[in-house]
């Protein structure tokens, strides 16, 4: 926690002690034996985060930063990317490929649903020139999961196109196996479900993807090309953030030793829970119930609530921080991070906090209801 701060947003969320204190290791070489080590550690744990046997890498740049290096190396000027659209992230991801010259293929859907198979499979039959699908996973700004994902790695497959993933805000707090699933290039960040400090991006990359990085024009700092000639020798091509890989090796290590299936229960036992809560205070959740996420609960406030208002008094009041939305739905919703380290403890006392707040703002609501709606799902 920073500052006696419960951190509840959609990150960076809570770090563990361990993983903090990781980050006061004196400074190595970079170029030297004992960075190797770490860099062999570091890949290892990856692998088994991405549950893939392909490539990893670790960037020193935020999670966008990395989704910026996965367009950047598969997109050329001209490229035809078929990109679903149905929220803020989805809307940058679109942006990056057309910054880059690609020409997005746009799929719009309602905020708040998430894009189909189905619909994908259409759009792929119709642009028969497409080069990839690109597609945010865990739309972080409408709290939607991409419960297709499985089915359109199966359609990028059959019809030879690349599968972009941008599961910043997903990747270690549900479920993804990157190699089963066919996604091509994966991404996400150190400050989310890996419950690591923000300013690292992660990301996986398949054989298939290494054949189209090489005819791409390549940008100069994310050279992905570059940075598998450095991994060779267990090195980066650019000075690494050390604290950073330091704090990294062992949040990797304590995923390692809790195990990923158990980490996937934990995160959806939690969400769960809030979903129940939620319900008992008579709050909307905001995505459609099918692909509500178990990282990022998104819900509508209610109506004669300041938005602003209540994040400031759980924060004041009860020390817990939750966010406001994001984009378009800046003021209509809020989001809280269920990620990292959450358990019942930190469920609990967001619930009891939010439910305090609302309480004292002259909303109406059944108390203890949602504290015990909570409690009952951690029960089951």
């Amino acid at each position: 926690m920073t500052a006696g701060k419960l951190i509840m947003v959609p990150g960076p969320t809570n770090v563990p002690d361990r993983v903090m204190k990781a980050m006061l290791k004196p400074m190595i070489d970079h170029r030297s034996p004992e960075f190797k080590a770490l860099y062999a550690s570091v890949t290892e744990n990856l692998r088994y985060l991405f549950q893939t046997e392909s490539d990893v890498f670790v960037l020193t740049v935020s999670g966008t930063g990395g989704v910026e290096c996965m367009v950047g190396n598969t997109v050329n000027p001209g490229d035809k990317i078929v990109v679903p659209v149905f929220g803020l992230f989805s809307e940058r991801l679109k942006e990056a490929i057309s910054r880059k010259g690609g020409r997005p293929v746009e799929l719009p859907s309602r905020w708040g649903a998430a894009p189909t198979a189905d619909r994908i499979k259409k759009t792929v039959e119709e642009e028969r020139d497409t080069k990839a699908i690109a597609i945010v996973y865990n739309e972080t700004s409408t709290g939607v999961s991409v419960r297709d994902l499985p089915e359109i790695g199966d359609i990028a497959k059959e019809n030879n196109l690349l599968l972009l993933v941008d599961a910043v805000s997903i990747l270690g707090g549900d479920e993804l196996p990157v190699d089963k699933w066919g996604v091509d290039i994966c991404v996400t960040a150190s400050q989310k479900c890996v419950a690591c400090p923000p300013g690292l991006a992660l990301l996986s990359v398949s054989d298939r993807a290494w054949e189209v990085i090489g005819e791409t024009e390549r940008p100069y700092y994310f050279d992905m090309v570059e940075m598998r000639r450095y991994a060779e020798r267990k090195e980066t091509p650019f000075t690494p953030a050390l604290p950073l890989f330091f704090a990294l090796d062992e949040a990797l290590e304590m995923i390692s030793r809790e195990g990923l299936e158990n980490r996937f229960e934990r995160h959806k036992g939690c969400s769960n829970a809030f979903y129940d809560a939620l319900e008992a205070m008579g709050l909307a959740p905001f995505p459609d119930r099918e692909v509500r996420s178990n990282t990022v609960i998104a819900f509508n406030k209610p109506s004669g609530i300041d938005n602003a208002e209540v994040r400031r008094v759980m924060s004041d009041r009860y020390n817990v921080v939750i966010a406001g939305g994001a984009g378009k739905l800046k003021d209509a919703i809020f989001r809280i991070g269920c990620m990292g380290i959450v358990s019942e403890t930190e469920t609990l006392l967001t619930v009891n906090a939010l439910e305090n707040t609302l309480t004292q703002l002259g909303h109406q609501v059944d108390r203890g209801a949602a504290m015990e709606a909570a409690r009952r799902r951690f029960r089951t």
